[in-house]
């Protein structure tokens, strides 16, 4: 089973109980932090530990998250969460359940996040058309982040969310030499 399939029910638990709080974004951020934390490789190391108790390694990786992040401490439903991670041996599912998270969160507040690489950088009038007839288009709040690709001759690749808009020349050549040789 893929980590994904496997973090999708923690995610979806966890969305539905933040949702119910009012406090998606405070669980969006918390989680996040967390992810980053059980990537460091000691913080692994620690949670793979088979000498010690699921709940030792849950006051140690709460204990770790304290340390590292003073200034954004856990609410107690969080650390109830991270608690029964650690219990079910899951803890390293949390880049994905950080990842489903924010992907429910942008659906509930029907905003989306579209990664456009074009091969100079978009200027804020060239993000804004683009940000709105996407909106249009998708029926949602989108927010762009602009990747260069210096490898691009031109055109734009457009990535949001299962759509992909492949509008760069170098396809268009290849599609073209394709059609060319059939």
């Amino acid at each position: 089973m893929d980590l994904i399939t496997c973090a999708r029910p923690y995610a979806t638990a966890a969305f539905r109980f933040a949702l119910e709080q009012q406090a998606l974004e405070s669980w969006s951020h918390s989680l996040n932090n967390c992810a980053v934390l059980v990537l460091d490789e000691s913080v692994s190391q620690l949670l793979d530990q088979p000498s010690l108790t699921p709940q030792q390694k849950a006051d140690a990786f709460l204990s770790l998250y304290d340390s590292c992040l003073e200034n954004s401490p856990l609410e107690q439903g969080m650390q109830n969460f991270l608690r029964t991670l650690c219990e079910n041996c899951k803890a390293v599912l949390l880049p994905q359940i950080a990842a489903l998270f924010d992907t429910l969160k942008a659906e509930q507040e029907h905003s989306i996040e579209a990664e456009v690489a074009s091969p100079f950088p978009l200027s804020r009038e060239q993000q804004q058309i683009l940000a709105e007839k996407l909106s249009k288009r998708l029926g949602a709040q989108v927010t762009l982040k602009n990747c260069i690709d210096r490898d691009m001759i031109g055109g734009l690749i457009i990535r949001a969310g299962d759509l992909v808009i492949d509008n760069c020349i170098r396809t268009r050549l290849a599609k073209l030499a394709h059609a060319m040789s059939s």
